[in-house]
């Protein structure tokens, strides 16, 4: 009888040691993982507490939610793109790379996302589906800072440079988006031939940089991958929208100086103020599009530092995962900051999907939006003189 207390015993403990609603402190990540991926799970992670299994369906449906959305505005923005003539310009080219590379990492990387997490966590995909995750998120991820820093400077061309610039032109920015791809491409694919790592996250469900590993190869990489497409890219787009702030502000000034000598309200005409005011929302879009990147994207960059150059024992799961979360979402807001803040896209939205009750800006017209994009250059060379 006692020996049978003691097996009942024994067994509820057991039970109960393995119940993903009631998780001791002594059950690590290494417990809580199966054992097909134990293999190549980090042992950084062997001894972290496991995080408390209702986050892993809470962040299953943030997943699922926010990629939804992500999916259904980037093929919406891309269908209005493509199909209104008006705003199938040069500069909008960029955006829309910046939209598929957005529509790309969504389809990509959520399908395993939801599907793990609703799973309860544990990676399903093997090391091979592992690296590919991590790849997928690199590249489209890389893709992105770069398009926003060639947007950056499509716009410090047209606003600051004026006639002296030379605008972008279809084979040109077809030229600066391949550039774009290669550009990370070479960066994604260095973890995979040799030079830094990717691996599994600390809450299973996802794979990324390795950021807890503190070889020279990875921290190199790391450091490397930092300062090229966060640190250079990031100044040289704080530098041309400091600049186009400046320029605007200053050609502002000198035209109601001019027009306060001449007693009247404004030199412009309602053409070259419908052009101006194109050009000036095409960039307050684009530096909502970088503001919220660096959000999204800060916090990753951070996390991948300290786990390799700083403490790594103060990288948690939870710790590590949450950054990873806020840096997909950049592909949800895009859409959003088009419907927002373009009158002609929100015009053709309006048009192609009328319940979603987005009421047109009477004030763009088929003048407004981007379709003064490809002459912004010609509008300010005739405001400077």
């Amino acid at each position: 009888m006692n020996h049978s207390a003691e097996m009942t015993a024994t067994a509820l403990a057991q039970r109960t040691t393995f119940d993903p609603w009631s998780l001791p402190d002594t059950f690590t990540v290494f417990a809580f993982a199966p054992e097909d991926i134990r293999g190549f799970l980090h042992p950084h992670w062997h001894t972290q507490k496991s995080p408390h299994p209702m986050l892993y369906y809470f962040f299953g449906l943030y997943y699922l939610l926010m990629g939804s959305i992500a999916i259904s505005g980037n093929i919406i923005a891309l269908r209005i793109f493509g199909r209104n003539p008006a705003l199938r310009t040069p500069a909008n080219m960029l955006v829309m790379n910046l939209a598929m590379s957005d529509l790309l990492l969504m389809i990509t990387l959520i399908p395993e996302c939801v599907y793990n997490f609703f799973l309860g966590g544990p990676w399903q995909f093997g090391e091979l589906g592992c690296q590919i995750h991590s790849f997928c998120g690199a590249l489209f991820g890389y893709n992105q800072i770069m398009t926003l820093t060639i947007i950056s400077w499509d716009r410090y061309n047209v606003i600051v440079k004026g006639f002296n610039g030379k605008p972008l032109t279809f084979s040109k920015s077809i030229i600066l988006i391949i550039f774009s791809w290669i550009w990370a491409l070479g960066w994604s694919i260095a973890p995979l031939l040799g030079w830094g790592l990717y691996a599994m996250d600390g809450m299973l469900g996802t794979c990324s940089f390795d950021a807890v590993t503190t070889t020279m190869n990875n921290k190199s990489y790391l450091m490397a991958a930092f300062v090229s497409n966060y640190v250079l890219t990031v100044s040289s787009i704080i530098v041309c929208y400091y600049f186009i702030v400046q320029t605007v502000f200053h050609h502002e000034d000198e035209l109601r100086q001019q027009a306060k000598k001449m007693n009247v309200t404004s030199l412009r005409s309602n053409t070259d103020q419908q052009a101006v005011s194109a050009e000036i929302r095409i960039a307050k879009i684009a530096i909502m599009n970088v503001t919220l990147w660096l959000v999204s994207w800060t916090p990753f960059a951070v996390i991948c530092l300290l786990g390799t150059w700083g403490d790594t024992s103060k990288i948690t799961p939870l710790v590590s995962e949450l950054p990873i979360i806020l840096s997909k979402t950049s592909c949800a807001y895009n859409p959003i900051i088009y419907a927002l803040s373009h009158p002609k896209y929100r015009e053709c939205l309006k048009e192609l999907y009328p319940w979603i009750c987005i009421v047109p800006d009477s004030k763009g017209g088929k003048r407004g939006g981007e379709t003064q994009s490809i002459s912004s250059s010609k509008t300010q060379a005739s405001e400077s003189t």
